[in-house]
């Protein structure tokens, strides 16, 4: 991810709406969500929710897919995995620990891996 790029993204996270939007994306994985669940969870009317989803798609962090007569809202993790990476790509300056706390946290979005029983 570029300057430009980033400052793009940022822009469109720099807005309440917009970032509880991507978040509820984030969570609801894959799947994705359909704009009125969307738009129902945050209590707002489709079209206010329909403008900000139309800027964060513009920003490249959602993505969008029609299904059946459903248009269905999903995280562009790529984009967003660039964007922190964009962040802490200097970040240590040669000085791993300065970076340990951000990437103890990214380590909590590693899957688990189940035991078998036997």
């Amino acid at each position: 991810m570029n300057q430009r790029q980033a400052l793009i993204a940022f822009g469109a996270l720099s807005q309440e709406t917009r970032l509880q939007v991507i978040r509820m994306l984030v969570v609801a994985g894959p799947d994705g969500m359909a704009a009125g669940a969307i738009a129902e969870r945050l209590e707002v009317s489709p079209s206010n929710v329909s403008f900000h989803l139309k800027e964060l798609e513009r920003s490249g962090l959602i993505a969008q897919q029609r299904e059946s007569r459903s248009i269905i809202y999903t995280a562009n993790y790529e984009a967003l995995g660039g964007l922190v990476r964009f962040l802490m790509e200097d970040c240590c300056s040669g000085h791993p620990e300065i970076c340990a706390p951000a990437a103890e946290v990214a380590a909590c979005c590693t899957p688990k891996v189940e035991e078998k029983l036997q």
